[in-house]
């Protein structure tokens, strides 16, 4: 979120049922809400100019795209100058199967979320995109057997 926005009771009802179905009409939410479909239509225009609702989101399985190999890596990078960081971070960007990418505290420098299609592809993907980079000094794998799940932060 850029800005502090303030959310009122009305804003965290439709974010509550929005998050238990993205395909909520705007109808159905104002009759649970008690408001006309077009106040609910303007508080969630509202909602995603004050960056609440994240409008580029658009999440596809990836065992439907054959990525069925999801890994979460710690990467060690050594600062030999100041523009290392950026530039290695700018590197990892530009790995398409990079879903996430977190500056973090501790004996890493980044942690990633990738998917692969296999483990062998996953083993390329350290290989020839991370481990080959001069600056990374060393990278730690942690392959997730099973998403036990996800979800988005309590609204209520």
């Amino acid at each position: 979120m850029a800005k502090k926005f303030h959310l009122d009771g009305l804003d965290r009802k439709i974010l509550s049922l929005l998050s238990k179905n993205i395909r909520i009409s705007f109808t159905d939410i104002a009759r649970q809400c008690h408001v006309t479909a077009s106040a609910i239509h303007q508080r969630v225009q509202k909602l995603y100019e004050n960056e609440v609702i994240d409008k580029k989101t658009f999440r596809v399985d990836p065992k439907a795209l054959d990525y069925n190999t999801l890994a979460y890596v710690g990467v060690q990078i050594n600062l030999v100058k100041q523009k290392t960081h950026q530039e290695v971070f700018e590197h990892i960007k530009s790995i398409p199967e990079v879903v996430e990418c977190h500056n973090i505290t501790g004996k890493y420098s980044f942690l990633l979320k990738i998917y692969a299609k296999t483990n062998e592809h996953l083993k390329q993907l350290l290989v020839e995109n991370l481990q080959s980079v001069v600056e990374v000094v060393a990278t730690e794998t942690f392959i997730s057997l099973e998403e036990g799940f996800s979800r988005n932060v309590p609204v209520d």
